[in-house]
């Protein structure tokens, strides 16, 4: 038992991060603010986003203390608004020669139906479009910096079978809205793109290595992100309180994501999550997914549908 515990994945194994610039969306929230924590440990230079600015300064008051000495910079970022997601993107391009690790984090869970300013529902327009607009914006700077990416995706991504791609167009699903249902196909969506993206630098011979990660049943804030717009009610409430029961930690919950953008055998294409009892929590190890996940046809499909919705060419 000793020796598997020795051989298990842990934060001392991230290695020595110093001139490396890690960007990260979403931290005002446990995962990303517990990733941002580790990463500026091991002597990365962070930029962090966030749509909340006023969060945003509790945070580096948090990473101040936590880490100590680590240069960190802010940029605004609202996913929701595909305008705003480029404009972003664009500014993160114009200020910074390299950028060598990208960790998409960001996300919202089960709020009741609600469209963004460019009529999409909000799941798939937060958690997927705006990430996929605002990484094809970062493309030309990830390539020249021979960048690691990181989709933080979830074990919700198995309570669906597929995607419906009428979701990534303004005119929506024809299907009656149900949030978890929109939920799990937002993080499939994400799933998708770090494998297809994968296959399309290889296939183009790009230095660039896309991943993906889960958390596990982590305690974090993001039942109650759902709540903050008007979502989670009961149901949500409940989940967190149990998650805090039985899940791990949100630094735990920052595991595999850390393994994800720092481990050197990871070459492209891999899943990590947590290795215990059906991927709720434990160390961080290479997970499967579903077969709708590793569907080419069906990656390819969104990559085009997505295309459309952002308004943007992405060819690596």
């Amino acid at each position: 038992m000793a020796t598997l515990w020795a051989m298990a994945w842990t934060t001392d194994d991230i290695g020595d991060l110093t001139g490396r610039r890690a960007l990260i969306t979403g931290v005002t929230g446990g995962l990303g603010r517990h990733t941002a924590r580790e990463l500026g440990r091991h002597g990365a230079d962070l930029v962090v986003t966030a749509r909340d600015t006023a969060k945003a300064d509790e945070t580096l008051s948090w990473l101040a203390k936590e880490s100590p000495g680590t240069s960190v910079d802010v940029v605004e970022l609202d996913l929701a608004d595909l305008t705003a997601s480029k404009r972003s993107a664009q500014g993160v391009v114009d200020a910074y020669d390299r950028i060598d690790l990208l960790i998409n984090n960001a996300g919202i869970m089960i709020p009741p139906e609600r469209r963004t300013v460019d009529g999409f529902e909000l799941q798939i327009a937060t958690n997927h479009l705006g990430h996929f607009a605002w990484t094809a914006v970062l493309w030309p700077l990830l390539v020249a910096s021979s960048a690691r990416l990181v989709q933080v995706s979830s074990m919700a991504h198995t309570t669906v079978g597929s995607l419906d791609l009428d979701s990534l167009t303004p005119e929506g699903s024809k299907r009656p809205y149900r949030r978890w249902r929109s939920y799990g196909e937002s993080k499939l969506a994400n799933l998708l793109f770090a494998l297809e993206l994968d296959r399309r630098a290889t296939a183009a011979g790009v230095d660039v290595v896309s991943v993906a990660a889960h958390p596990g049943y982590a305690a974090t804030n993001l039942t109650r992100t759902g709540v903050g717009v008007g979502g989670g009610g009961p149901i949500g409430f409940g989940m967190h309180q149990v998650t805090k029961v039985i899940g791990q930690s949100a630094r735990a919950g920052a595991w595999p994501l850390l393994m994800a953008a720092s481990d050197p055998t990871l070459t492209g294409g891999e899943y990590i999550g947590p290795k215990g009892f059906r991927q709720m929590r434990g160390r961080p190890h290479r997970v499967g997914m579903t077969s709708a996940a590793r569907d080419p046809e069906l990656a390819r499909d969104v990559w085009s549908a997505s295309e459309r919705a952002v308004g943007l060419d992405f060819t690596v």
